[in-house]
């Protein structure tokens, strides 16, 4: 049974490009869009109002979906969308249709000329809790149609593809991040850019001068903890032209900046409960904030 690209829709600019970018990426894959939206129902003193009753709510968050719906069929003929009203708290009612979903995707606000998302606090629970990929779009972002085609009237050939971005921490490397990025990669058609970044000696915040061959020494043994971890990967995939760099810094500050050129980055989110509930990562949580594209959280053990 294939499984199914689900959008979480509350009808907002935010929540219709993330319907179009599921959409696009449902295409090549070959797999269906479910568009959800969950009803929360109205408190008993409100649903009193003649306009605010249960009944007018929940018709009029109805007809939102099937508007969403119908343009994104418009639009998308080869694409099979269907609809679902969930009730209860919309961060519950995500999480749950999630997890048999082959990713959730979400709208997030832009944050104005500098870039990057808003993400509130259904996404940031969402994001905490699911153990499905769960992808970040922002209205007014980069176009969701980079998938190895020029525009129309261009040339093939004259538009550079932006790559798919994979932050990769070679320290913890695991398979759900790495295969994520490859497969979108892959049935994008384009070039997958692995950046991995790592942090400077100890010394360097107590003011030492940096020495070079310890610093030139961590960067090859970084380098090459990055090649061989990708090592078994391209074989896997021969179609995927991948370049891999290592930095000497912020790893979240290299991805940030990477993304600028990027048409998806993807990020790992360890899966680990704690005494003050699940963790995001520091990381994941300033590329979500801070990138220039659709950011892909890939749950991991």
């Amino acid at each position: 049974m294939p499984r199914t690209i689900i959008v979480g829709l509350d009808g907002s600019p935010e929540s219709r490009a993330a319907a179009e970018w599921a959409a696009h990426e449902a295409e090549p894959r070959g797999l269906p869009v479910k568009l959800v939206q969950a009803w929360e129902p109205v408190p008993a003193p409100m649903a009193e109002a003649p306009l605010l009753g249960a009944e007018t709510h929940q018709h009029w968050t109805g007809r939102v979906l099937r508007e969403a719906a119908e343009e994104l069929r418009a639009r998308h003929p080869g694409v099979q969308v269907t609809t679902e009203q969930l009730s209860g708290p919309p961060a519950e009612a995500l999480t749950g249709a999630a997890r048999d979903a082959d990713m959730l995707v979400l709208g997030s606000r832009g944050l104005g000329a500098i870039g990057g998302f808003l993400v509130g606090s259904v996404g940031l629970s969402v994001l905490a809790h699911t153990e499905r990929p769960v992808v970040l779009v922002r209205a007014g972002g980069k176009a969701p149609d980079s998938h190895g085609k020029a525009p129309e009237g261009t040339a093939a050939g004259t538009v550079p593809v932006p790559p798919v971005l994979l932050g990769l921490d070679t320290r913890n490397p695991d398979a759900a991040p790495i295969e994520f990025a490859f497969e979108a990669a892959a049935h994008r058609g384009v070039p997958l850019r692995v950046v991995h970044g790592w942090n400077p000696p100890y010394y360097y915040p107590y003011g030492m001068a940096p020495d070079a061959e310890i610093t030139e020494t961590v960067a090859e043994s970084d380098a090459a903890a990055l090649k061989e971890t990708l090592g078994p990967w391209r074989p896997k995939y021969p179609d995927v032209v991948v370049t891999a760099e290592s930095y000497c810094g912020s790893p979240s500050l290299a991805l940030i900046e990477a993304s600028r050129e990027a048409s998806l980055v993807v990020v790992g989110r360890r899966v680990r409960g704690s005494a003050v509930g699940a963790h995001i990562g520091t990381v994941t949580h300033a590329v979500l904030h801070h990138a220039a594209a659709p950011v892909a959280v890939v749950a991991h053990s």
